[in-house]
């Protein structure tokens, strides 16, 4: 596990990967409400130029998230504050997502036993092209 006090600057973590599936979309629009033709109806995906559905933009960043806390360099995180994020390319049905974190700032917070970490995240698809990026303020264990 790892602290806050165990992270230096330029330390990079790598997640393991999420294939985007048919149930992954449908249940994402279930919880959301997000029915957009676009994401759930491949015709209309066609219609607009895609080959096939395209995933939500907020599903992935949810999975790069879930894929960040099961990654083998775990983190002592107690909660997540901030995310700043840009979308870059569609995510389509049955591609494969990873990410890359690197730390880019630390400072303590006001409470000693605390501290905020700062990453820059990447998501990437299966041929290593970065689909969506930003920032994560983690606030950590020391």
């Amino acid at each position: 596990m790892h602290r806050y006090g165990d992270l230096a600057v330029g330390d990079r973590i790598e997640t393991g990967r999420a294939m985007i599936d048919d149930g992954m979309i449908d249940r994402f629009a279930d919880l959301s409400g997000d029915r957009f033709a676009l994401h759930m109806d491949e015709a209309a995906a066609r219609r607009l130029g895609f080959p096939t559905r395209v995933a939500h933009g907020l599903l992935v960043l949810s999975v790069i998230d879930g894929l960040k806390n099961q990654a083998p360099a775990q983190l002592a995180a107690i909660a997540s504050l901030n995310w700043s994020w840009s979308f870059h390319a569609p995510v389509l049905l049955g591609d494969s997502i990873r990410s890359v974190l690197v730390v880019e700032g630390k400072r303590l917070s006001r409470r000693a036993d605390r501290g905020i970490v700062s990453f820059e995240v990447s998501a990437l698809n299966q041929y290593d092209e970065v689909v969506q990026s930003g920032r994560n303020q983690l606030m950590m264990q020391v």
